[in-house]
């Protein structure tokens, strides 16, 4: 089937926390719905942020494909509306990838130091991606062990990883954002090519005000900040200008 096909959404495979993914009448192809849930806090906090599900779709959507010109594979195939979006059937590889660009959240915790440092280069994360262990940190010597991923796959995890860093960094400059940190899932085609999966949104990214360094994520659910949903569409209306001055 060509992906300028119509596909039908079949049944429900699977509800996360953001998204529910259903199978389609074409065994490559999987529909991804977005939610307006949120949850944070390992799960303690949840809500919901209203119109979180349609921006996340759209903005990453349009991340991706700004990424694929960039020669990043991705899963994305095509959006069907502002909720659902047909990507490519993967198997998610068990790690989540962190990178780090400016010390904030959990990395200012943990090693007792100020948000805002800007780091001299990114830093790289790895976590198992094991909801029923609280996704715990590993490194790679400890994903290799536990089968997750093989060195070569790693390998090429991490160059894409900071690849993706240096595009996105710079698409966000230039629309007056900072990119302090996001996460990153991958996942592997039949065949075994490593795609970009997931999302990238307000919920994965961190995302400052270039100049106030105002937080324009999901940080603001998550501390209590108010205007949450103000600073989703904020930050919709600024990767959309890009598009629009094309």
């Amino acid at each position: 089937m060509s992906i300028k096909d119509e596909v039908k959404k079949c049944e429900l495979l699977y509800e996360g926390k953001a998204k529910k993914v259903y199978s389609t009448d074409c065994a490559d192809y999987v529909i991804v719905s977005y939610k307006d849930d949120a949850t944070a806090l390992d799960g303690l906090k949840k809500g919901t942020i209203t119109g979180k599900g349609s921006i996340n779709n759209r903005m990453s959507n349009y991340l991706m494909q700004k990424l694929e010109e960039h020669g990043i594979r991705t899963h994305y195939v095509r959006e069907l509306s502002d909720r659902e979006t047909v990507v490519k059937k993967v198997s998610i590889v068990p790690l989540e990838v962190i990178i780090r660009n400016i010390s904030a959240g959990s990395f200012s915790k943990k090693y007792g130091v100020e948000e805002g440092i800007v780091f001299d280069e990114p830093t790289i994360e790895f976590s198992y991606k094991n909801d029923a262990l609280h996704d715990p940190m590993l490194n790679q010597y400890h994903a290799i062990a536990l089968k997750l991923a093989t060195k070569e796959e790693i390998a090429e995890i991490k160059e894409t990883a900071f690849k993706i860093n240096e595009i996105l960094k710079k698409f966000f400059a230039d629309i007056g954002v900072k990119l302090v940190d996001f996460k990153l899932e991958f996942g592997k085609l039949p065949d075994g090519t490593i795609v970009l999966a997931d999302e990238i949104s307000p919920d994965t990214c961190r995302f400052w005000d270039a100049e106030t360094n105002e937080k324009l994520d999901k940080d603001r659910f998550r501390r209590d900040l108010g205007g949450t949903e103000q600073a989703y569409e904020e930050m919709m209306s600024r990767v959309f200008s890009d598009k629009e001055n094309k």
